[in-house]
């Protein structure tokens, strides 16, 4: 098999797994050495740095030999499929070639479990060891710590690696037994462990010492697949939520299940991917990231999944409505973000703005605000926007429509009155 034919097979491979990105990572320009992380291939995937760019990664398998049998992995040992592997040179000298070309801007590096995971292990790191000091490739690489694997060979690769992301894939203990029998719990989060506090220290060390050796410079990731098993988004996003508070992650990435098997445990084959609740929980994950939510305040009990129709931060407000109208002009900066079509940017802009001027209504689509939703749950000077009046069982059906962009971006109000529970 030529070095084309295994590229092929291994980056469509990869192609399932979401947890992909570069953001957070800095390895300046260094003398002698090649690239930097500051700033219609086979096998290239689109990512997006700290700094807002979209660069460009390798994303491929070391192999698709596997010795588990995950019922729902394409690269499961019972699937009848093409098999490859790299060898660490191969790959090594593919990625470096890439670069030189202006293809790639770095590697992500996953790989089924050939052997054993130290086995596997062992080839991702002579691959990287190969890039880092034979080639000296100074750009980004995130590689896939393999649950399973000794402590002192995952050490070995966060020393290579600019991040490492263990992925959990099922949310529940229940579903890892039924789905993935040569997999368990402690198993995955046993790494996850390892690589937060190898993380803390060697940020530690690099205080005391610059030219220690950094370990996963911008942390870890992991990724949960979203459909296969029957639990719930409340479920999902409360294991979301101890993942970010107890490993320190820097991402969740949820994939929305592709049925590519066919088993009786998993969703029949024409089952449409559920890429609406798979979008729900990336915005409920930046409202536990960025606006200060809690997951037991976005789902309960009696409302385990979220509204298809509307995004979590409405769906929240409407259940909340006696903490609404807020009056922009004196809310303070936590209180702002709760108000949906309000993100941390405009709440500081308002807060910024208010200081030196008075603002109206029209000011503050100005700064950022989405006022086709922000447009029911604020008052400005004491008073809602000109002709806005609903009631809270309109309120659902126009948001829903909103969000439909059945409605004009600036909000078509009726005539109801706020407090008008009879609407």
């Amino acid at each position: 098999m030529d070095l084309l034919e295994k590229l092929t097979i291994l980056s469509d491979a990869a192609k399932y797994d979401a947890a992909c990105t570069s953001s957070g990572a800095r390895r300046n320009y260094e003398p002698g050495k090649i690239g930097n992380t500051s700033s219609s291939v086979a096998g290239c995937c689109h990512s997006f740095s700290a700094d807002g760019r979209c660069i460009t990664l390798l994303k491929v398998l070391m192999t698709n030999c596997c010795v588990y049998d995950c019922k729902y992995c394409v690269n499961r040992r019972s699937n009848d499929t093409r098999r490859a592997a790299f060898t660490p040179r191969e790959l090594a000298e593919l990625t470096i070639g890439f670069y030189r070309r202006n293809y790639i801007e770095g590697l992500f590096l996953s790989s089924g479990v050939l052997r054993n995971p130290d086995y596997t292990t062992e080839q991702m790191i002579r691959c990287l060891e190969i890039l880092r000091r034979d080639y000296a490739f100074n750009g980004y690489v995130h590689a896939k710590a393999i649950p399973g694997t000794s402590e002192e060979l995952v050490t070995r690769l966060g020393l290579l690696a600019d991040r490492l992301s263990v992925n959990v894939e099922l949310p529940s203990e229940d579903g890892l037994r039924t789905l993935a029998p040569d997999k368990t719990k402690a198993a995955i989060l046993r790494p996850m462990g390892q690589i937060r506090d190898a993380v803390v220290q060697s940020k530690a060390e690099l205080v005391k010492y610059r030219h220690a050796p950094s370990f996963a410079p911008a942390g870890q990731s992991t990724q949960l697949i979203v459909g296969a098993t029957g639990d719930s988004d409340r479920h999902i996003l409360n294991l979301t939520e101890s993942l970010y508070r107890r490993y320190r992650l820097k991402r969740v990435f949820y994939s929305a299940y592709v049925p590519v098997v066919e088993n009786t445990l998993l969703p029949s084959p024409d089952t449409k991917p559920p890429l609406l609740r798979e979008h729900r929980l990336y915005q409920a994950d930046w409202l536990l990231r960025f606006y200060g939510f809690r997951a037991e305040e976005l789902l309960t009990e009696e409302q385990p999944d979220f509204n298809p129709l509307i995004d979590p931060k409405c769906n929240w407000a409407i259940g909340h409505l006696d903490q609404f109208p807020v009056e922009i002009t004196t809310a303070d900066y936590e209180t702002l973000l709760r108000v949906p079509g309000i993100g941390p940017l405009s709440a500081k802009r308002i807060i910024s703005a208010r200081r030196v001027s008075h603002l109206r209504f029209e000011d503050l689509k100005k700064l950022g605000i989405v006022l086709k939703r922000a447009q029911f749950f604020i008052t400005c000077g004491g008073r809602m926007r000109s002709g806005l009046r609903y009631s809270a069982s309109t309120l659902v059906r126009q948001l829903e429509s909103i969000q439909r962009g059945e409605l004009p971006c600036d909000g078509t109000p009726v005539q109801l009155s706020l407090f008008d529970t009879a609407g």
